[in-house]
């Protein structure tokens, strides 16, 4: 894994360069928003992953969050953040990032997080039960009345037209709904299935996602993804005209 850590806190990164040695990731390291943004977009397609601090000097971590959105909309972003408040994470999570992780935190837990995005970024299509799927002739594993995914090519469409520009937890949770159309899944339930741990009933993490996924599907087409108020949410494409 090619990792970028941008961290103004050299105590932060030389504790977290151990344990990253020890997985044998190839890490590089920005100590402030402008150097970050300069490292990435020489070559946004190599990064396989950023760990992103928002108490930056120079730039603020959410700015920084925005450029690199606007450099590559799909590379997985962890916010990094002393900042505990809820307007902040939200915002975090709003603004493109994938996941967020409050200062001071576990080594371990960061390694352990950055391996639960790395690979739901990954995974291959999954069927019914957990098993992999074999692809459908015209390579879509998702494939509704009006919508198809392929998690190959991270691709989703609605009525024929693309759903741009999608993270991949936008993505993960996309296909977890439309897997199982008109499914009410509560929000504990997405956070188990789509995130790859507890978040402790942190539901917020969620409905920020559900807000910028909607977004995104309303430049293809109509809505899809509803609110069953008091539950949770569903992906019901029944309502959606072919004209």
């Amino acid at each position: 894994m090619k990792l970028l850590m941008i961290e103004d806190n050299k105590s932060v990164s030389e504790m977290m360069s151990m344990f990253f040695r020890k997985e044998k990731w190839d890490v590089e390291y920005a100590y402030d928003g402008l150097e970050a943004i300069d490292i990435f977009k020489k070559d946004p397609e190599s990064w396989d992953m950023i760990t992103l601090d928002l108490n930056l000097p120079g730039m603020d971590g959410l700015q920084v969050n925005a450029e690199l959105r606007k450099i590559s909309p799909t590379v997985p972003i962890i916010i990094l953040t002393a900042r505990d408040s809820e307007s902040d994470q939200v915002l975090g999570l709003e603004m493109g990032a994938d996941d967020y992780i409050v200062k001071p935190f576990s080594p371990i837990t960061l390694i352990a997080r950055i391996k639960a995005l790395h690979r739901r970024a990954e995974m291959p299509p999954l069927g019914k039960n957990g098993i992999v799927a074999e692809e459908s002739n015209d390579g879509y594993d998702v494939v509704t009345s009006h919508f198809k995914l392929n998690s190959k090519t991270r691709e989703a469409y609605l009525s024929g037209k693309p759903i741009n520009d999608l993270t991949p937890k936008e993505f993960d949770l996309l296909k977890t709904l439309a897997q199982k159309p008109r499914q009410v899944f509560s929000r504990d339930q997405l956070l188990q299935l789509v995130w790859d741990y507890e978040y402790y009933g942190d539901e917020r993490t969620v409905d920020a996602h559900i807000k910028k996924l909607r977004q995104k599907i309303e430049k293809a087409g109509p809505q899809v993804i509803q609110t069953v108020w008091g539950v949770g949410y569903k992906f019901d494409d029944s309502g959606v005209s072919d004209k």
